[in-house]
């Protein structure tokens, strides 16, 4: 240890004699590098004074402790943060080998390789240069979680506690020229001040609990006259802008200071030069600045920003203290039930940003990562990113700036399950404070346009608090729309409402929701909810629609976070016989999940004078049990089964859309369709002639015409005609596609026609259908007959899958986290060109003609039955992985068997795709291809209905 001790004093001695030589004229000190470091698991570090001796560890900063390589090994014992609603994995006997310390894994979140919660000390040696001496001199932290407490030369300087902003200390009385010592303790604990467990901003869910540093870290040195604070409030309709200064005066004297005020922008401004007298330590400063007449607006088309350059000097001294910033001149307002921007109506295609960091654990800190985040999300047709109970840092804000996406940060809490709001908790008085730190460091930004004070407050008293909250932050700053949270609640102070009930599932339906309870069809829209509310509506949280485990994507965590629930999951799989099926359930449940958002988001996009939606999410959230709720993982990386292309047919400033009251015809009907079109662009679409075809399966144009010309406005429920096509054309069973073109923007809706009249199934008197299996059955099929069970709704077998509850959606967040609400399943996979399916034209993915299927079936459970090959196979949770299938064939004695979970019986002449499926199936039965490889027990079968 001596040894040691003794290098690493000469590590230092030389790092401050190089710094004092290399830094002795510059006004910023980079504290990044390598520093002492030391965990403090008892909290003995204040009481022994450790800020004053050496630490016996290193770490480089910036950085966590887990990139780092520092904290303790995950185990059973670890307290982790953040709650876990499914306890299974503490008591499950099929968890038992994963709560093994040698081969630990967790299934409701990404793992860290190392874990620490508790107070950690960070120290490192500075040297102030001689021409600092009689400044102004600040410790900037950028982006630290959680709390800070900072002593200087052995002397303690201040805690702070901000989440989502820097921590800034005012360090002039602490510091000398030459060597001073900076110790940092940094606790990631919740304590006093509990923002709840599951917020983004300190949970494992997503970036983890991290301790450390990381951003920006420097001293700097500045005039004791010098600029605090600038806020811009722009006015778009005057072409101006409010500039409000904070200067910190010198010991509160009266002190005669000019002030030069440049804008740099499109319309060239003029500079402003003023005097000022100060009187006080901190002086507010307020001048009007004119941008002229050519003054750019800021939008998500224009992103034209201006940088303001204040220069002040300080008359008595001559000092001088410069400071900058970004602003954009732009009106985002609530006008009626409409947000608009400058003017023009704006529609919010809005995801969420959780915080979800896989590679470093914490969020980036450097305009080039978000900027790749927000260029990806315009390649899906969004404008709009709400951060779920969290705030990004500065970075983000630029990138958005310069890319035009609009943002809603939120105050770092939940308060929801740990915690409650407006009941008289440390934390009310801190909403407070972390919304104005929020303010003053991100205010500026063009793109900071919504703020929400966090996500679904509890308390007795939330309504209330909430209301004066907003009123406060309205009266103070109108640059931006609030909202009291997000999900509610709906008070009248509210801008807009942020509220989950237009969408297609909502939290706890199950098999109610519109999806799943209706045939299918999308002529719905949420007019009729929203005109409760004054406000503009912007949906809370829609989709949320689950796809199965990509295992390819393990190998991409090699960072801080370790996808070992992928990993559990992966080992079932192939434990159950399906290893070779990953890829092909990924794609398959892919197709379903695409197809569900596209009902979601075209839903919200056909509800006259909508807010905007915001999906949860179109990237993965890795924590809650594993919601795999992402068209893209959490590296915002595609999965490869709908493209950037396909994404914003239906998701875009512009989209076409069709109100089909069905999408299951028989060919004595005439498809009468009308179409409309949402049209959110930057200007109006001028004598624009809509056209509009009919696709078949192999991509041949059946029909095609044109819809009227016609001048389209900004807005959405601009209808643009009906389409009438008979169908009494089509003798066939087809899958047809409906494609609608506007401008240069284009949508296809899939729909199917059926024979009205089938034709007769030579041999179908041979074929015995039953309900049930009795001793006559059994002994028809043991003689060489051909049988055909359908099996009821509600009479499969719980062993047998009864109790798995089927659905046609995509399983809705997880099982795991909503305690096992239906459906349970991802759809089916299927081979289309098996030749029991001849009869039933389909993708080997679900899609509409399938709802039926699913909504009257039920999954039958092959666990028993391990080497049987479904003809349609139903895609199970990954969390349980087991063989389940639709529909099946067997043998059994010299008779052969086809048994269907779906139910052919109730009603079935009012399902037209029942129908056509028994038709094709019967057709299969009766003729030569019925061959069926795998045999059945007598008892299986039995079973099944048993």
């Amino acid at each position: 240890m001596k040894k040691y001790l003794i290098f690493f004093g000469v590590s230092l001695i030389f790092n401050v004699i190089f710094s004092c030589r290399s830094l002795m004229h510059e006004q910023k000190i980079d504290l990044s590098g390598e520093w002492q470091f030391m965990i403090d698991p008892n909290d003995k570090g204040v009481t022994e004074q450790w800020y004053l001796r050496p630490l016996t560890d290193l770490v480089n900063l910036p950085g966590s402790m887990a990139s780092n390589g520092k904290g303790f090994n995950v185990d059973i014992t670890t307290i982790w943060t953040g709650q876990v609603v499914d306890s299974s994995f503490f008591k499950n006997e099929k968890y038992t080998r994963y709560r093994d310390p040698a081969n630990f894994k967790v299934p409701f979140w990404l793992q860290p390789v190392k874990h620490y919660v508790g107070a950690a000390w960070y120290k490192r040696e500075v040297c102030i240069p001689e021409n600092w001496d009689g400044s102004y001199i600040e410790l900037f932290l950028e982006r630290c979680h959680w709390e800070t407490r900072l002593w200087i030369n052995g002397k303690e300087a201040g805690m702070r506690n901000s989440l989502g902003t820097p921590h800034i200390y005012d360090i002039t009385g602490f510091v000398k020229t030459g060597k001073n010592v900076i110790s940092i303790c940094v606790d990631n604990r919740i304590k006093e001040i509990d923002p709840g467990i599951n917020s983004h901003s300190v949970s494992d869910h997503t970036q983890s609990n991290w301790n450390g540093m990381v951003g920006k870290l420097y001293l700097e040195s500045r005039p004791k006259v010098h600029i605090r604070n600038i806020q811009v409030y722009p006015d778009a309709d005057q072409k101006k802008a409010l500039v409000r200064l904070t200067v910190t005066g010198y010991n509160g004297e009266s002190r005669k200071i000019s002030i030069k005020f440049s804008a740099f922008g499109l319309g060239n401004p003029a500079p402003i030069t003023k005097n000022f007298t100060l009187d006080g330590i901190e002086n507010i400063i307020r001048i009007e600045y004119p941008l002229g007449d050519n003054a750019q607006l800021w939008d998500e088309f224009n992103t034209a920003t201006y940088k303001l350059e204040v220069l002040l000097k300080d008359e008595e001294s001559g000092k001088t203290d410069k400071r900058a910033t970004c602003f954009g001149l732009r009106n985002f307002v609530a006008k009626g039930r409409q947000l608009t921007i400058n003017g023009r109506p704006v529609f919010l295609r809005g995801t969420l940003e959780c915080a979800i960091s896989p590679k470093t654990g914490y969020p980036p800190t450097d305009k080039e990562s978000w900027a790749r985040i927000f260029s990806i999300c315009k390649t899906y047709g969004l404008n709009h990113m709400r951060f779920h109970s969290w705030c990004p840092p500065k970075a983000a804000f630029e990138a958005a700036d310069k890319a035009g996406f609009y943002l809603q940060p939120e105050v770092s809490c939940w308060p929801n399950q740990s915690t409650t709001l407006g009941d008289g908790k440390p934390f009310d008085q801190y909403l407070y404070e972390e919304t104005a730190r929020m303010i003053e460091h991100y205010g500026n930004h063009p793109s900071f346009v919504m703020l929400a004070s966090g996500n679904e407050p509890g308390g007795r008293n939330h309504r209330s608090f909430l209301s004066e909250y907003i009123t406060h932050w309205k009266s103070q700053d109108s640059r931006r729309l609030y909202v009291s949270a997000a999900g509610w609640p709906n008070i009248p102070e509210n801008d807009f409402m942020s509220d989950a009930g237009p969408r297609i599932q909502a939290w706890g339906a199950g098999l109610s929701s519109i999806i799943n309870r209706e045939p299918p069809r999308n002529n719905y829209d949420w007019s009729g909810y929203i005109m409760q509310f004054p406000q503009p509506v912007v949906s809370h949280e829609i989709g949320q629609w689950c796809v199965y485990p990509n295992f390819k994507e393990i190998e991409k965590y090699d960072g801080v976070l370790k996808a070992r629930n992928f990993e559990i999951f992966r080992e079932t799989l192939a434990e159950n016989g399906m290893a070779h099926l990953a890829d092909s359930f990924l794609l398959a449940s892919g197709k379903l999940q695409a197809l569900c958002y596209k009902a979601d988001i075209e839903a919200a996009l056909r509800t006259k004078e909508f807010g905007g939606f915001q999906l949860l999410d179109i990237h993965d959230f890795p924590g809650q049990g594993t919601a795999l709720v992402g068209i893209l993982d959490p590296f915002w990386e595609e999965k490869g089964y709908i493209t950037p292309e396909e994404f914003s047919r239906f998701c875009n400033t512009t989209v076409p859309l069709a109100r089909f009251p069905k999408h299951i015809y028989t060919n004595n009907e005439i498809l009468a369709v009308p179409v409309e079109v949402a049209h959110y662009g930057k200007l109006a679409l001028k004598s624009t002639v809509p056209k509009w075809k009919i696709i078949g399966q192999s991509g041949q144009i059946l029909h095609e015409g044109i819809l009227s010309e016609t001048d389209i406005t900004v807005g959405n429920g601009f209808a643009l005609g009906d389409i009438t096509v008979p169908l009494s054309q089509f003798s066939k069973a087809q899958q047809l596609s409906l494609e609608v073109s506007v401008d240069k923007f284009s949508n296809n809706w899939d729909f199917w026609v059926y024979p009205a009249q089938k034709e007769e199934v030579a041999g179908d008197e041979k074929i015995r259908v039953v309900q049930k299996i009795d001793e006559n059955t059994l002994k028809f099929l043991e003689d060489g007959g051909s049988v055909l069970l359908t099996i009821p709704k509600g009479e499969l077998n719980p062993a047998m899958g009864g109790n798995i509850q089927n659905g046609f959606s995509s399983i809705f967040w997880n099982t795991a986290w909503t305690r096992g609400q239906a459906p349970h399943t991802l759809g089916i996979l299927c081979n289309p060109s098996h030749p029991a399916l001849a009869g039933f034209p389909t993708e080997y993915h679900s899609n509409w003609q399938w709802w039926d299927a699913m909504h009257h079936g039920s999954a039958i459970d092959l666990s028993s039955m391990k080497d049987m090959q479904p003809i349609v196979r139903i895609i199970d949770d990954w969390f349980t992985n087991r063989p389940l299938a639709l529909i099946f064939e067997a043998r059994l004695g010299r008779g052969r068997i086809l048994v269907s979970g779906i139910d052919f019986a109730t009603r079935i002449e009012s399902r037209p795709e029942a129908l056509q499926l028994l038709h094709g199936l019967k057709v299969y039965m009766a003729g030569k291809n019925f061959d069926p490889e795998s045999e059945i027990s007598q008892e299986t079968l039995v079973r099944l209905t048993d």
